[in-house]
């Protein structure tokens, strides 16, 4: 039998998830006939409650189409997310790493962020554009900040707040050396969207 703390207590690794939830179930709906959902919200707490509506919303995500021309359209009722070509372009590089960036990293993706975007823009001027990936990628430039929040308000518009997080660019803390008594964090910057969820109808860029 295998136990860990958690939260200042020995829990039992042993016991059947399922068995778990079942019980949970059964104790939530007694406190919903006392008309307890006070004590419901409590329990629960508002984070988990939000974890809860985010993967409650996974269930319903439509599926993303990259067209041949780099187009955003959500297969769901075909609705466009309307961006300019540079949000495009740092939103299809971001796609294309679904293990995460850290944004003070950028300057190592110079290369293929350019790259991309000239797939996107092929008689776009070079030296305009090659300036604006150079912002981009500088971690004391705040552009990348700017275009992510821009792709966020473009999901936003057409969603709800709990899908739109699968489909923007979001944070996400990863520990290292979890054995180590120092906390050290590696923020990375992913999209979290399934990616059997990304339809590409021509070549990725």
């Amino acid at each position: 039998m295998t136990n860990f703390a958690f939260m200042g207590h020995r829990v039992d690794k042993s016991i059947d998830a399922e068995q778990i939830a079942k019980e949970v179930r059964l104790l939530v709906n007694q406190l919903q006939i006392m008309g307890r959902t006070d004590l419901l919200l409590r329990a629960i707490t508002v984070p988990t409650l939000e974890q809860l509506r985010t993967e409650a919303a996974r269930g319903t995500l439509s599926k993303l189409i990259i067209t041949k021309d780099f187009r955003l359209i959500l297969a769901y009722g075909n609705r466009e997310v309307v961006l300019t070509p540079v949000h495009r372009a740092v939103y299809l590089f971001f796609l294309k790493h679904p293990e995460g960036i850290e944004f003070k990293r950028l300057s190592e993706y110079h290369h293929e962020l350019f790259a991309i975007y000239t797939h996107i823009m092929p008689d776009g001027d070079a030296i305009k554009m090659k300036e604006t990936v150079d912002r981009l990628t500088n971690p004391l430039d705040n552009a990348i900040n700017e275009k992510c929040s821009r792709i966020k308000s473009a999901f936003s518009a057409l969603m709800d707040e709990y899908s739109a997080s699968y489909y923007t660019i979001n944070s996400q803390s990863t520990r290292l050396l979890p054995e180590s008594p120092k906390v050290w964090f590696r923020r990375l910057k992913l999209i979290s969207l399934p990616r059997e969820l990304v339809v590409y109808e021509g070549e990725e860029p």
